[in-house]
């Protein structure tokens, strides 16, 4: 992807981060660029291009970190600490894309809905994984695997809702917490 073409997926992203996919039309886009859509398309195909882009995009960078965390023979508290970190860190890195892809991924359409669906499913089972790995060590509660990973993952992807830059808690501080959180759940009390 040239620079210029960067560029335009950023700045589209931050108008479609405002007003979402669905009140947003490419003339919208175009006019927030200060350019005429036709030139507008001759980076992108249509909208549902840069939501395509910025979709798979974001999904690539989850999937790749769980797969690097499981891949990594750590006990399951410390995959669990780094998954989320991680994922708080590709949040909190790419806002306004992160923000795109938890509101709009229902928006794709045909295989690519489809395609995204498989990503995000793979990326849902590593995080069913460390929490099996848990169960295994005897360090974690028996618990329903897909719950678990879909609890863990609707508090880190919370965080696009409220978390500002500037804000009082950066992005380690925020993991962190979300972590002794996640984990005071799932672990077992040791007597």
């Amino acid at each position: 992807m040239t620079e210029r073409k960067r560029e335009i997926l950023a700045s589209s992203q931050s108008v479609l981060k405002e007003k979402g996919y669905a009140a947003t039309s490419v003339r919208d886009i175009a006019k927030a660029l200060e350019m005429e859509p036709a030139s507008l398309y001759s980076h992108f195909k249509n909208k549902e291009d840069i939501l395509k882009i910025t979709c798979f995009d974001m999904a690539d960078k989850f999937e790749l970190a769980v797969r690097e965390v499981n891949d990594i023979y750590f006990n399951a508290e410390e995959k669990l600490r780094l998954a989320i970190k991680l994922h708080v860190e590709i949040l909190t890195q790419n806002l306004d894309s992160a923000i795109i892809f938890i509101r709009d991924w229902r928006n794709l359409t045909g295989t690519a809905l489809e395609q995204f669906l498989t990503k995000r499913n793979a990326y849902e089972k590593g995080f069913r994984e460390i929490v099996q790995t848990g169960i295994d060590e005897g360090v974690f509660n028996e618990t329903d695997k897909k719950f678990a990973a879909l609890t863990i993952l609707s508090s880190v992807n919370w965080i696009v809702e409220w978390y500002k830059v500037d804000g009082k808690l950066n992005a380690e501080q925020i993991a962190d917490k979300l972590s002794n959180f996640i984990l005071s759940g799932l672990k077992k009390e040791m007597i």
